[in-house]
């Protein structure tokens, strides 16, 4: 049988109010630089302005664009992970976990580095996943790069353009079934400005909108522990 530590009273009972008040105390510290973090990040700022709302009821016409006619598509020759050395390159395969990336490698001499500002990672086969790097890539074996024909665009606008990629996902529910063939002529839906073109403009203000609402529940559960965590202060003090 198996001991293990726990800490006692002067009794030498197991002191659960200890316990309880140095789990509070780790609570707190997350809690803190939770805090921190969302003050350094700017993302404290997660209230919807009147300006947000008014722009969340507009009407805004979509449209259907091939994903040919706005890409340049390259697939990633072989690559042999366990061949490669460990590095600080995101090489990208088959995958949905850790935003697709299956290992970080040092560079490699006969392959695309990929921009990251002006690329979108797509996997699929066996999956179908797109994805935004926050650097530059390598794609592995048969994975597609999607480099926009038009240059570089900005996160929010390539987070919009892989939302649009993903509804697509639910063509290829079979473990089998690719997009290799077709991918070029699948068309993503998205908005359009007066002459028809792709509304980069929206695209930005609805993701950082997007991100608004997304961080708004961890801030609320922050100020929920923030303001317990002083109250049992309190209380001890």
């Amino acid at each position: 049988m198996k001991n293990f530590l726990l800490p006692v009273t002067t009794d030498g009972e197991i002191d659960f109010a200890y316990m309880e008040n140095y789990i509070r105390e780790l609570e707190a510290a997350r809690v803190r630089e939770l805090e921190a973090y969302l003050k350094v990040t700017r993302l404290s700022d997660y209230k919807l302005t009147d300006d947000d709302l008014q722009f969340m009821r507009s009407e805004i016409k979509y449209k259907n664009f091939q994903i040919g006619k706005l890409f340049d598509i390259f697939t990633g020759r072989d690559v042999i992970i366990g061949r490669t050395s460990e590095g600080s390159i995101p090489l990208i395969s088959h995958q949905h976990d850790d935003n697709g990336i299956s290992k970080f490698i040092n560079r490699l001499n006969d392959r695309v580095l990929f921009n990251a500002k002006e690329t979108i990672a797509l996997a699929d086969r066996g999956v179908f996943w797109a994805s935004v790097q926050n650097q530059d890539f390598y794609i592995g074996t048969r994975v597609k790069a999607l480099v926009f024909k038009d240059g570089v665009k900005s996160r929010e606008i390539r987070l919009f353009f892989v939302t649009a990629i993903n509804k697509l996902q639910i063509l290829f529910t079979d473990y089998l079934t690719n997009a290799t063939d077709t991918l070029p002529d699948l068309e993503i839906n998205l908005p359009v400005d007066n002459n028809g073109n792709p509304d980069y403009e929206y695209m930005t203000r609805f993701i950082l909108i997007q991100q608004k609402l997304a961080i708004k529940n961890v801030a609320e559960w922050k100020d929920r522990e923030l303001n317990a965590y002083r109250a049992v202060i309190t209380k001890f003090n």
